[in-house]
This record gives structure tokens, C-alpha cells and sequence, in this order.
């Protein structure tokens, strides 16, 4: 793993992608981020790495769309050889996703395809198809959540989602560890973002709760995170791998 390295992080057009993503940068790493729909958004991380002194692109996915991570890999591909003249890249962050608090007894089968496709099913199958480029040595993050360990009323599919993902590491640490490739998963506690209607975020009660059962005394911000991912994605973690690492400043303990 020398010189420059190349990574793609799903997700990295907003909130804790796109801290990821400037977080690998400023380690010295060249970021390819995906968006769905917001893409100046994404063209604005894009220039914010480049003002670092990286190369970066933005491309469109639709990581739930399964039928569509055939094209999305031609267009990746593509977007190697073009910017960077190669046919592999270096660390993978899966870290796209949505959020919703749906009560369990209101939970449609509707709700459960749409996550299982976005969390689990289209991260299994982006890994698989991507992973034909992904050079040996390489670092593959995951990205969980903490109500894999603690339960909060109305997260029971998007947590089960999360608890499959983390066994998937477990699996594909073991699979890849031949070619040297470690594969960790990072589970933040909660966090102020947009992310689920921004409640964390807006919702002064939540915050004050989450912060008075939290060790450290407050809710999460986005840049409690990126840096863990870049050091999960760097040469000094080469040891680690398999282990799920949660970011959640003590919460719940």
C-alpha cells in the first residue's frame, strides 16, 4: 500500500460520507464519492478534496438498486482509467444508507425490501462486484450502527439490517484475509446530521437525553468519524480486522 491510493466511499456527498471522504483525503488518499441525488453537493466534496491537493470524481449510485451495480461498476471502471489511469483502487467504504423510525407493529413489507436492499443487499453485492478491482492490501469499511448493541423503539429493521452487516464482516475477513486485505465494520452512536429527519440533530429533547446517557457528555458530530475511517483505511491498521468498532462516545455503557 504505497504511494497514492485511491478510495470509493458510497454515500460521500453529504453528512458522515463526506467526512470520510475529506478525512481520507487530507491522509493522502484520492476519494471517488457516489451520490444519488444530490450532486453538486457531491461535485462540492469533489472540489473541497482537490483544494486539499487530491484527485477526486463523483458518481451517481443507487447502492439499493441491484439491477443497477452492473452499470455503476462499467462507469467506476471507466472513471479509473480516465482520471487515473489504472484498473484498481485501494479501500472501499460502504457507508451509503437512509434512516427511519418505524414502529414494529406498523413495519410493512415494503419498509423491510427497502432497507434490506440499501444496507445489507446492495453493500453484499457492491462488495462482491467490485472487489475484482480492489488490489491486495487493500481495506474494505463497513459502516453499522450502535443499536446493533443498544435497542431503540422503531429501529428494529433498520438495526437488523446492520446486525446482518456485521456478520458479513466477520465472513469477508476471514474470506479476503489471504489477499491481505482487512475488512472492519465502524458503528457510530448517535449523531447530529440530516440523517433520519435530522432527530438527533433537532430535536433538543433527544439531544439532551442522548447526551446525559452518553459518557462523554454529548451527541456525536460529524467529525468524530472520518478520522476512525481513515485510520481503519491506513497502513497502521493493518493488524486489525474483523473487529467491529463502535464510535459512540461511551453511549449507553
Amino acid at each position: 500500500m504505497t504511494g497514492s491510493r485511491i478510495a470509493l466511499v458510497t454515500g460521500g456527498s453529504r453528512g458522515l460520507g463526506k467526512n470520510m471522504a475529506l478525512s481520507l483525503a487530507r491522509h493522502g488518499n484520492d476519494v471517488i464519492v457516489t451520490f444519488l441525488s444530490k450532486k453538486e453537493e457531491a461535485l462540492a466534496v469533489v472540489s473541497h478534496i482537490e483544494g486539499l491537493g487530491r484527485r477526486a470524481a463523483a458518481l451517481p449510485l443507487d447502492v439499493g438498486d441491484i439491477g443497477g451495480l452492473d452499470a455503476f461498476v462499467r462507469a467506476f471502471k471507466q472513471c479509473l482509467a480516465d482520471k487515473w489511469g489504472t484498473e484498481g483502487f485501494d479501500i472501499l467504504v460502504n457507508n451509503a444508507g437512509i434512516g427511519a423510525t418505524i414502529p414494529f407493529e406498523e413495519a410493512a413489507e415494503e419498509d423491510f425490501d427497502r432497507f434490506m436492499n440499501i444496507h445489507f443487499k446492495g453493500v453484499y453485492f457492491m462488495t462482491q462486484k467490485t472487489l475484482p478491482l480492489l488490489r491486495d492490501q487493500g481495506r474494505i469499511v463497513n459502516v453499522s450502527s450502535g443499536t446493533t448493541r443498544f435497542c431503540i423503539p422503531g429501529y428494529s429493521i433498520y438495526a437488523s439490517m446492520k446486525g446482518a452487516i456485521e456478520i458479513f464482516t466477520r465472513y469477508l475477513a476471514k474470506d479476503l484475509g489471504p489477499r491481505g486485505i482487512t475488512v472492519n465494520v465502524l458503528a457510530p452512536g448517535a449523531i447530529e446530521t440530516d440523517f433520519n429527519n435530522a432527530r438527533v440533530r433537532d430535536n433538543q429533547d433527544l439531544n439532551a437525553f442522548i447526551a446525559s446517557q452518553t459518557a462523554l457528555g454529548r451527541a456525536g458530530q460529524v467529525d468524530d468519524i472520518g478520522g476512525v475511517v481513515a485510520f481503519l483505511a491506513s497502513e497502521e491498521a493493518r493488524w486489525i480486522t474483523g473487529q467491529r468498532i463502535e464510535v459512540s462516545g461511551g453511549m449507553f455503557l
